[in-house]
């Protein structure tokens, strides 16, 4: 069963393509225009074990918000089409991410339920040329459009930049831990319900 995903996205602000296969290698091809988001995508690819494509082009001459919010977007809405319904996978994931002085954790459920829960505060307000406010908004984005439930917490951190990345490496982790084939579901959606 291929479970590999393309989305296009074109409004005024934003034109976007993501692709994804969720049983790829960590590959990855990003452009974003926005070198430190461009690493942390790489970095999700890498640790999620994910190969992703993103094609951004964004109205960089008004901020970096647009870019990087609509990027989440689009990367949550490739997921959730790679594996319809949800069907076949473990649905829950959690990891733990120390990077130096900073620890992170996340936890996700992909319920159809999208919710976020961000207990993040960074210590500057930059990383690099990226407001660290953007961060948030790209979560909450992927959250509501992947349709999973997401929890993201700083447990101790200082550096802003190894905040960022730990995040970014706490969802990664995550992720793969929820798409992974289950083979107890016998491809059947992991609910009581029947259906996510």
């Amino acid at each position: 069963m291929s479970r590999k995903a393309e989305v296009v996205r074109n409004t005024k602000e934003t034109q976007i393509r993501v692709a994804v296969d969720l049983d790829g290698t960590g590959a990855s091809k990003i452009s974003t225009g926005i070198g430190f988001f461009d690493h942390m995508l790489e970095s999700f690819a890498r640790h999620g074990g994910i190969d992703l494509e993103v094609e951004t082009r964004g109205d960089l001459h008004i901020d970096m918000h647009h870019t990087v919010e609509d990027t989440g977007i689009v990367l949550g809405q490739a997921i959730k089409e790679a594996i319809p319904g949800f069907k076949g996978v473990r649905r829950f994931g959690h990891a733990y991410i120390p990077m130096d002085e900073t620890l992170s954790r996340c936890a996700i459920d992909l319920s159809n339920r999208p919710y976020l829960i961000w207990n993040v505060e960074f210590k500057t307000p930059k990383v690099g040329d990226m407001d660290t406010e953007l961060f948030k908004e790209f979560h909450h984005a992927f959250a509501m459009n992947a349709g999973a439930c997401v929890h993201m917490d700083l447990l101790r951190g200082t550096n802003s930049h190894h905040i960022a990345e730990s995040g970014f490496k706490a969802l990664a982790r995550a992720v793969r831990q929820a798409v992974e084939l289950d083979p107890k579901t016998h491809g059947h959606a992991p609910s009581t319900k029947g259906v996510l």
